[in-house]
């Protein structure tokens, strides 16, 4: 592979694996160069707009874990979102050409197939069904401290919320 440089590498074309979604959802994919800042600026003004329910975050290769921390400063930011994970493998196909071309002028090329993790992540305002795989309840608000109110039962203490941690 040394005398051959990569000319071109693209992904497969494939639909989200997500059923029932709005048709103006909005679609962040993320790549191994993007920068988290941009990605982060455009994702949430979208979703600070009143039409607007859910947004899918997808990723693969190098690109999957910071793919997962945009999805992890929005949760953070905005709160109450429901989460559904799928993870899958994607094909790349990568064109690798030839250093030193042949003696009749012509390059030779090689065409590699490579399986690479890939993860979409669906986030929404509205609630998602519990039952299916990867699903993530939204996160307790950030002024809980991570903490549930759990309503205390009778006695001189009712009324009260006692906090388990």
């Amino acid at each position: 592979m040394e005398n051959f440089r990569k000319v071109k590498t693209s992904e497969e074309d494939s639909p989200l694996p997500f059923t029932g979604l709005a048709p103006d959802v909005v679609e962040m994919k993320v790549k191994e160069g993007s920068k988290i800042r941009n990605l982060m600026g455009f994702a949430m003004s979208r979703m600070e707009l009143k039409g607007t329910r859910q947004i899918v975050f997808s990723g693969c290769g190098r690109a999957v874990t910071k793919t997962i921390t945009c999805v992890e400063i929005m949760k953070r930011k905005l709160g109450g979102l429901h989460q559904v994970t799928k993870v899958r493998y994607k094909t790349l196909v990568e064109v690798w050409e030839n250093k030193d071309p042949l003696p009749d002028g012509q390059v030779e090329t090689l065409t590699v197939h490579k399986n690479v993790p890939s993860i979409c992540i669906l986030l929404s305002k509205d609630p998602l069904d519990p039952s299916e795989m990867g699903y993530q309840p939204p996160e307790p608000r950030e002024g809980d401290n991570g903490k549930v109110p759990v309503p205390s039962s009778g006695g001189r203490g009712q009324g009260r919320v006692e906090w388990l941690c």
